[in-house]
């Protein structure tokens, strides 16, 4: 078992939540009222940022330390959206919101995961017709171990699950995330996510 504060609790923070309290976590989820997300970060081992990617550099920044020599699961991803509201473009070219992190948190362990899917892949992988992938960046080896044994204990087999390298390689997953509102406009709003064939 592991502590775990979840913050964000929206679709993707609330379903990422329920999925690691039924495999045997201590999850904590963090809403807005003040002061909420310090004290869910202060008192976990991993932190997942599921806040709009938009505003999560600001809200990760202020929890420095917080997050000081934690794990920070990072799973949003930073974009300006269209007047559809889907994503339209990216917030930080040429970088990404996960190297932005790393930056700001020079202490904590930054992982990137998880935001090459619609939300409900993240905790039913096996729902689709053919394997994911799920995808992890990150400078730290014992951090991105922890996060894989998170990923299997949400359904990721270990060969569903592909280790890029360190944080910069995050900017080839985010910016995956341009896919999106052409896939839900020529399919719908119907489950997917990236998978790499071999």
């Amino acid at each position: 078992m592991t502590k775990i504060a979840v913050l964000g609790n929206g679709r993707v923070g609330g379903n990422l939540a329920a999925a690691l309290t039924r495999a045997g976590h201590q999850v904590t989820v963090a809403d807005r009222t003040p002061g909420a997300a310090a004290d869910a970060a202060r008192t976990a081992r991993i932190v997942i940022n599921a806040t709009p990617g938009a505003g999560s550099l600001e809200r990760m920044a202020a929890l420095r330390a917080e997050l000081r020599g934690k794990i920070l699961v990072d799973v949003s991803n930073a974009t300006t959206d269209g007047p559809d509201g889907l994503p339209a473009d990216l917030l930080h070219p040429g970088s990404s919101l996960a190297e932005q992190l790393q930056e700001a948190l020079p202490e904590t362990h930054v992982v990137k995961t998880l935001n090459t899917m619609l939300f409900p892949v993240m905790t039913a992988p096996a729902m689709l017709g053919q394997p994911p992938t799920a995808f992890l960046s990150g400078e730290d080896p014992q951090a991105k171990q922890a996060v894989h044994e998170l990923l299997t204990d949400l359904g990721w087999q270990k060969e569903w699950i592909t280790d890029l390298g360190g944080i910069r390689t995050a900017r080839a997953t985010e910016a995956a995330i341009l896919f999106v509102p052409h896939v839900i406009r020529a399919s719908g709003f119907t489950p997917f996510a990236l998978s790499i064939a071999r």
